[in-house]
């Protein structure tokens, strides 16, 4: 594996997996133009699941949601073709963070 660092994140590219990569973004720290009150707001967010997502892609996305339906997560939309190119669908996890998922084109 192999990570690339700079003040505003980390890329993490996985072994035997170069279309894959995992970018991880400090919550307002690595960002010196973020007041106080806006890193307070953030944490606020973090804690209740609404500041980032997740975005997962998959090669069959209509097999993958009717896995997801089956769990705990809360769906927040059903598989759409979205005006940009992408078909995806979004949901929050038990803990309320969004993921949102892609098929593979």
């Amino acid at each position: 594996m192999w990570s690339t660092a700079t003040c505003t994140g980390s890329r993490l590219v996985p072994p035997h997996q170069p279309g894959t990569s995992i970018v991880i973004h400090p919550p307002g720290g690595g960002d010196p133009g973020v007041t106080d009150e806006e890193r307070r707001v953030i944490t606020e967010m973090m804690a209740k699941g609404t500041f980032a997502m997740i975005n997962l892609a998959t090669k069959d996305l209509d097999t993958t949601f009717e896995r997801v339906q089956t769990g705990d997560a809360e769906i927040v939309q059903e598989p759409t073709d979205q005006p940009w190119g992408v078909r995806d669908c979004a949901l929050r996890d038990p803990a309320g963070n969004m993921v949102r998922i892609q098929e593979l084109r």
